[in-house]
Protein backbone atom coordinates (compact mmCIF):
# COMPACT_ATOMS: atom_id res chain seq x y z
CA UNK A 1 0.00 0.00 0.00
CA UNK A 2 1.60 3.19 -0.89
CA UNK A 3 1.42 6.42 1.12
CA UNK A 4 -1.31 8.22 -0.25
CA UNK A 5 -3.41 5.30 0.22
CA UNK A 6 -2.49 4.90 3.81
CA UNK A 7 -3.14 8.19 4.54
CA UNK A 8 -7.19 8.21 2.79
CA UNK A 9 -7.72 4.92 4.38
CA UNK A 10 -6.80 6.19 7.88
CA UNK A 11 -8.56 9.36 7.46
CA UNK A 12 -11.40 7.65 6.49
CA UNK A 13 -11.61 4.91 9.42
CA UNK A 14 -11.27 8.60 11.76
CA UNK A 15 -14.17 10.30 9.65
CA UNK A 16 -11.54 12.95 8.82
CA UNK A 17 -10.46 14.65 5.53
CA UNK A 18 -6.83 15.45 4.07
CA UNK A 19 -5.75 18.96 4.50
CA UNK A 20 -2.33 19.47 2.62
CA UNK A 21 -0.52 22.69 2.54
CA UNK A 22 1.64 23.87 0.18
CA UNK A 23 4.83 26.12 0.41
CA UNK A 24 7.59 26.43 -1.96
CA UNK A 25 10.79 24.84 -0.96
CA UNK A 26 13.94 27.69 0.07
CA UNK A 27 10.86 29.97 1.28
CA UNK A 28 12.20 32.27 2.65
CA UNK A 29 15.60 30.69 3.06
CA UNK A 30 17.00 27.43 2.30
CA UNK A 31 17.95 27.42 6.46
CA UNK A 32 14.55 27.81 7.57
CA UNK A 33 12.60 25.65 5.01
CA UNK A 34 12.87 22.76 6.68
CA UNK A 35 11.20 24.43 10.14
CA UNK A 36 8.45 26.07 7.87
CA UNK A 37 7.83 22.38 6.97
CA UNK A 38 8.03 20.76 10.40
CA UNK A 39 5.76 23.58 11.78
CA UNK A 40 2.92 22.40 9.22
CA UNK A 41 3.46 18.93 10.19
CA UNK A 42 2.83 19.53 14.07
CA UNK A 43 -0.02 21.83 13.01
CA UNK A 44 -1.55 18.53 11.91
CA UNK A 45 -0.64 18.27 7.88
CA UNK A 46 -1.71 14.87 6.70
CA UNK A 47 0.47 15.40 3.28
CA UNK A 48 2.42 17.89 1.97
CA UNK A 49 2.50 19.38 -1.84
CA UNK A 50 5.65 21.21 -2.03
CA UNK A 51 6.87 23.57 -5.20
CA UNK A 52 10.20 23.67 -6.67
CA UNK A 53 11.70 27.40 -6.65
CA UNK A 54 11.41 28.76 -10.60
CA UNK A 55 11.71 31.69 -12.07
CA UNK A 56 8.50 31.16 -14.44
CA UNK A 57 5.16 29.77 -12.12
CA UNK A 58 2.46 30.75 -14.88
CA UNK A 59 -0.68 28.78 -13.03
CA UNK A 60 0.54 30.75 -9.45
CA UNK A 61 -1.03 34.22 -8.62
CA UNK A 62 1.16 36.84 -7.18
CA UNK A 63 1.54 35.61 -3.15
CA UNK A 64 3.05 32.19 -4.38
CA UNK A 65 5.18 34.15 -7.62
CA UNK A 66 6.51 36.42 -5.06
CA UNK A 67 7.55 32.60 -2.72
CA UNK A 68 9.39 31.78 -5.76
CA UNK A 69 10.99 34.95 -6.01
CA UNK A 70 12.19 35.01 -2.20
CA UNK A 71 13.55 31.69 -2.34
CA UNK A 72 15.40 31.97 -5.41
CA UNK A 73 16.77 35.33 -4.02
CA UNK A 74 17.85 33.76 -0.83
CA UNK A 75 20.31 31.56 -3.10
CA UNK A 76 18.17 28.14 -3.30
CA UNK A 77 19.34 25.63 -5.88
CA UNK A 78 17.33 22.46 -6.66
CA UNK A 79 19.69 20.41 -4.61
CA UNK A 80 19.07 22.51 -1.81
CA UNK A 81 15.43 21.36 -1.99
CA UNK A 82 15.81 17.51 -2.57
CA UNK A 83 17.97 17.85 0.64
CA UNK A 84 14.78 19.80 1.98
CA UNK A 85 12.99 16.69 1.16
CA UNK A 86 14.76 14.03 2.03
CA UNK A 87 15.28 15.17 5.56
CA UNK A 88 12.06 15.37 5.85
CA UNK A 89 11.61 11.66 4.04
CA UNK A 90 13.87 10.86 6.97
CA UNK A 91 12.04 12.41 9.83
CA UNK A 92 8.94 11.30 8.84
CA UNK A 93 8.96 8.09 6.81
CA UNK A 94 4.69 7.68 6.39
CA UNK A 95 3.86 11.15 5.25
CA UNK A 96 3.04 11.52 1.72
CA UNK A 97 4.81 14.21 -0.15
CA UNK A 98 4.33 15.65 -3.49
CA UNK A 99 5.74 18.68 -5.69
CA UNK A 100 4.30 20.89 -8.10
CA UNK A 101 6.64 21.38 -10.36
CA UNK A 102 6.90 23.11 -14.05
CA UNK A 103 8.07 21.39 -17.25
CA UNK A 104 11.03 23.04 -17.26
CA UNK A 105 12.08 21.78 -14.33
CA UNK A 106 11.46 18.26 -15.31
CA UNK A 107 13.05 18.32 -18.33
CA UNK A 108 16.43 20.68 -18.21
CA UNK A 109 18.23 18.17 -17.13
CA UNK A 110 16.81 14.87 -18.11
CA UNK A 111 13.55 13.79 -17.60
CA UNK A 112 14.46 10.59 -15.85
CA UNK A 113 17.37 11.81 -14.15
CA UNK A 114 14.40 14.32 -12.45
CA UNK A 115 12.50 11.50 -11.48
CA UNK A 116 15.19 9.10 -10.00
CA UNK A 117 15.74 12.23 -7.67
CA UNK A 118 12.53 12.16 -6.82
CA UNK A 119 12.51 8.50 -6.01
CA UNK A 120 15.69 8.88 -4.34
CA UNK A 121 14.63 11.78 -1.97
CA UNK A 122 11.43 10.04 -1.00
CA UNK A 123 8.97 11.72 -3.25
CA UNK A 124 5.31 10.04 -3.16
CA UNK A 125 3.89 12.34 -6.54
CA UNK A 126 4.99 15.34 -9.00
CA UNK A 127 2.01 17.47 -10.53
CA UNK A 128 3.28 19.21 -13.70
CA UNK A 129 1.32 22.62 -13.74
CA UNK A 130 1.76 23.63 -16.96
CA UNK A 131 1.11 20.32 -18.66
CA UNK A 132 -2.34 18.99 -19.23
CA UNK A 133 -3.07 15.19 -19.08
CA UNK A 134 -2.63 14.78 -23.02
CA UNK A 135 0.75 15.62 -22.96
CA UNK A 136 1.67 14.66 -19.77
CA UNK A 137 1.84 11.00 -20.62
CA UNK A 138 5.25 10.59 -21.65
CA UNK A 139 5.80 12.69 -18.38
CA UNK A 140 3.57 9.68 -16.37
CA UNK A 141 5.59 7.27 -17.75
CA UNK A 142 8.80 8.63 -16.71
CA UNK A 143 7.71 8.51 -13.40
CA UNK A 144 6.05 5.43 -12.74
CA UNK A 145 9.24 3.64 -13.62
CA UNK A 146 10.58 5.33 -10.67
CA UNK A 147 7.77 4.25 -8.61
CA UNK A 148 6.21 8.13 -8.23
CA UNK A 149 2.77 8.95 -8.79
CA UNK A 150 1.81 11.45 -11.99
CA UNK A 151 -0.86 13.79 -10.69
CA UNK A 152 -3.12 15.75 -12.76
CA UNK A 153 -5.35 18.84 -12.31
CA UNK A 154 -9.24 18.63 -12.83
CA UNK A 155 -10.69 21.59 -13.98
CA UNK A 156 -14.23 22.95 -13.02
CA UNK A 157 -15.44 23.34 -17.03
CA UNK A 158 -13.44 20.15 -17.94
CA UNK A 159 -15.13 18.05 -20.72
CA UNK A 160 -16.08 14.61 -19.70
CA UNK A 161 -13.17 13.15 -21.75
CA UNK A 162 -10.77 15.13 -19.88
CA UNK A 163 -12.15 14.32 -16.52
CA UNK A 164 -12.22 10.78 -17.76
CA UNK A 165 -8.80 10.93 -18.82
CA UNK A 166 -7.79 12.75 -15.76
CA UNK A 167 -9.47 9.73 -13.46
CA UNK A 168 -7.93 7.18 -15.69
CA UNK A 169 -3.83 8.86 -15.81
CA UNK A 170 -3.38 10.28 -11.72
CA UNK A 171 -2.48 8.33 -9.37
CA UNK A 172 -2.38 9.02 -5.08
CA UNK A 173 -4.88 12.20 -5.58
CA UNK A 174 -6.65 13.90 -7.98
CA UNK A 175 -5.92 18.14 -7.95
CA UNK A 176 -9.62 19.64 -8.34
CA UNK A 177 -9.74 23.49 -9.09
CA UNK A 178 -12.44 25.11 -6.94
CA UNK A 179 -12.39 27.86 -10.27
CA UNK A 180 -10.36 28.79 -13.27
CA UNK A 181 -7.39 31.30 -13.49
CA UNK A 182 -4.72 31.34 -11.01
CA UNK A 183 -3.43 30.53 -7.72
CA UNK A 184 -4.42 32.80 -4.58
CA UNK A 185 -6.46 32.98 -1.64
CA UNK A 186 -7.33 36.87 -2.98
CA UNK A 187 -9.74 34.92 -5.25
CA UNK A 188 -12.60 33.64 -3.49
CA UNK A 189 -12.54 29.35 -3.82
CA UNK A 190 -15.67 28.09 -5.34
CA UNK A 191 -17.26 25.26 -4.36
CA UNK A 192 -17.18 22.77 -7.10
CA UNK A 193 -19.58 21.22 -9.22
CA UNK A 194 -21.06 18.14 -7.25
CA UNK A 195 -21.23 16.75 -11.10
CA UNK A 196 -17.04 16.96 -11.61
CA UNK A 197 -16.78 15.17 -8.72
CA UNK A 198 -19.35 12.66 -9.07
CA UNK A 199 -17.47 11.62 -12.84
CA UNK A 200 -14.44 11.84 -11.46
CA UNK A 201 -15.44 8.79 -8.77
CA UNK A 202 -17.30 7.05 -11.64
CA UNK A 203 -14.60 6.69 -13.17
CA UNK A 204 -12.58 5.27 -10.38
CA UNK A 205 -10.06 7.83 -9.99
CA UNK A 206 -8.11 8.57 -7.23
CA UNK A 207 -9.32 10.48 -4.54
CA UNK A 208 -9.94 14.42 -5.15
CA UNK A 209 -8.36 16.97 -3.33
CA UNK A 210 -9.64 20.49 -3.93
CA UNK A 211 -7.24 23.30 -4.29
CA UNK A 212 -7.41 27.53 -5.16
CA UNK A 213 -8.66 29.85 -2.90
CA UNK A 214 -8.55 27.50 0.34
CA UNK A 215 -8.45 29.75 3.08
CA UNK A 216 -10.17 29.56 5.82
CA UNK A 217 -11.70 26.42 7.80
CA UNK A 218 -14.61 27.04 6.01
CA UNK A 219 -13.77 26.21 2.70
CA UNK A 220 -12.20 23.03 3.92
CA UNK A 221 -15.97 21.95 5.60
CA UNK A 222 -17.36 22.92 1.82
CA UNK A 223 -14.36 20.97 -0.27
CA UNK A 224 -15.71 18.37 2.27
CA UNK A 225 -19.57 18.70 1.89
CA UNK A 226 -19.19 18.88 -2.07
CA UNK A 227 -17.64 15.53 -2.11
CA UNK A 228 -13.96 16.18 -1.90
CA UNK A 229 -11.80 13.93 -0.02
CA UNK A 230 -9.40 16.81 1.17
CA UNK A 231 -8.20 20.18 0.65
CA UNK A 232 -4.84 21.87 -0.23
CA UNK A 233 -4.17 25.51 1.13
CA UNK A 234 -1.30 26.99 -0.26
CA UNK A 235 -1.62 30.97 -1.07
CA UNK A 236 -3.06 31.48 2.48
CA UNK A 237 0.15 29.57 4.36
CA UNK A 238 2.34 31.44 2.11
CA UNK A 239 0.89 34.64 3.33
CA UNK A 240 2.10 34.13 6.83
CA UNK A 241 5.46 33.18 5.69
CA UNK A 242 6.08 36.42 3.42
CA UNK A 243 4.48 38.57 6.69
CA UNK A 244 6.77 36.83 9.43
CA UNK A 245 9.81 35.85 7.22
CA UNK A 246 11.88 37.65 9.29
CA UNK A 247 10.87 36.60 12.67
CA UNK A 248 11.09 32.64 13.21
CA UNK A 249 10.02 32.16 16.53
CA UNK A 250 6.45 33.83 15.10
CA UNK A 251 6.49 32.30 11.99
CA UNK A 252 6.56 28.86 13.30
CA UNK A 253 3.61 29.68 15.87
CA UNK A 254 1.41 31.26 13.06
CA UNK A 255 2.16 28.39 10.84
CA UNK A 256 1.35 26.06 13.45
CA UNK A 257 -1.37 27.75 14.87
CA UNK A 258 -3.12 27.75 11.23
CA UNK A 259 -3.42 24.69 10.31
CA UNK A 260 -4.63 23.35 13.51
CA UNK A 261 -7.28 25.55 12.66
CA UNK A 262 -7.79 24.41 9.15
CA UNK A 263 -7.04 20.87 9.95
CA UNK A 264 -9.73 20.87 12.77
CA UNK A 265 -11.84 21.51 9.87
CA UNK A 266 -11.62 18.13 8.14
CA UNK A 267 -14.03 16.18 10.99
CA UNK A 268 -16.51 14.66 8.56
CA UNK A 269 -20.40 14.67 10.84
Amino acid sequence: MNRYQHMFEQLKSKRQGAFVPFVTLGDPTPELSLKVIEALIDGGADALELGLPFSDPVADGPTIQKANIRALAAGTRISDAFAVIQQVRSNYPELPIGLLVYANLVVSNGTESFYQRCAEAGVDSVLIADVPVREGLKFAEAAKRHGVAPIYIAPPDASEQTLANVAKHSEGYVYLLSRAGVTGAETQMQAPASAVIEHLRHNQSAPPLLGFGIAKPEHVKSALDAGAAGAICGSAIVKILEQHQHDEHQLVNELTQFVQTMKAATSIV
